[in-house]
């Protein structure tokens, strides 16, 4: 293979890598992970490393997160196969009489994807790919018409989570917080609320209003019941 194809090839394929693994870090945040967590464990799972953190039993909470986390492992065992094939290809294609005249063409490729890399790092770069995923999740999940929550962590057997709430289900609806029986019945416990920019303790006479994004901890499957909310694509606001 000629070594300007070859090593042209080879930073394709690290540009595609790249890419792919933002993919699947999307697709985690589609399915309520946070943003440093989602890409740390697509990380894990596509380099096939087997580092394993207490982070890891939110992939194996959901089913939709173990199906999507043994599609991430598949892939990137394939596509690391791939890559190492090509790796090896780029070198059995080199010369040592040849290095000198080959070198501005295997850094041209190399060059392009450094620029990539770089330009998606700028703020407004991210911010403008941000609000494309958004968009298109936002649309997938019709987030913005149903209350959501996003797993913040795990603890024992609880979950940490943040709900937003666009609208206060009909059985909190007007109800004072230590009459909604979320506590007492649900074994929930609501530790913050945020109003109006404000984040505070709620108070026994708290009454939910749409807007509010409640910080909880309890059963997973027991909050996204009470606030009748679905998971959440992005923790950024």
């Amino acid at each position: 293979m000629n070594i300007y194809l070859s090593a042209s090839l080879f930073a394709l394929l690290i540009l595609i890598y790249w890419v792919i693994s933002e993919l699947f870090t999307m697709l985690f945040r589609f399915i309520g992970l946070p943003e440093e967590k989602a890409r740390f464990q697509v990380t894990s799972l596509l380099t096939g490393c087997g580092f394993t953190t207490r982070e890891s039993e939110m992939i194996l909470s959901t089913r939709r997160r173990r199906r999507l986390a043994r599609i991430t492992m598949l892939f990137g065992y394939v596509f690391n196969i791939t890559v190492v094939s090509a790796f090896i290809n780029v070198f059995l294609s080199l010369k040592l009489t040849q290095i000198g005249g080959y070198l501005a063409g295997v850094l041209i490729p190399l060059g392009v994807l450094a620029a990539i890399m770089i330009l998606s790092r700028i703020p407004a770069v991210r911010a403008f790919t941000e609000r494309i995923i958004r968009r298109i999740a936002g649309s997938i999940m019709h987030e913005g018409a149903e209350n959501s929550v996003m797993l913040i962590d795990h603890i024992g057997r609880g979950s940490i989570a943040q709900v937003t709430l666009v609208s206060v289900p009909d059985e909190l609806r007007e109800k004072p917080l230590f009459l909604s029986g979320i506590k007492e019945e649900k074994n929930i416990l609501v530790m913050l609320l945020e109003r109006a920019g404000k984040v505070d303790p709620p108070l026994a006479q708290t009454v939910f209003a749409p807007g509010d994004k409640l910080t909880v901890f309890g059963d997973y499957q027991q909050i996204c019941r009470v606030f009748n909310a679905k998971e959440r694509f992005s923790d950024k606001d």
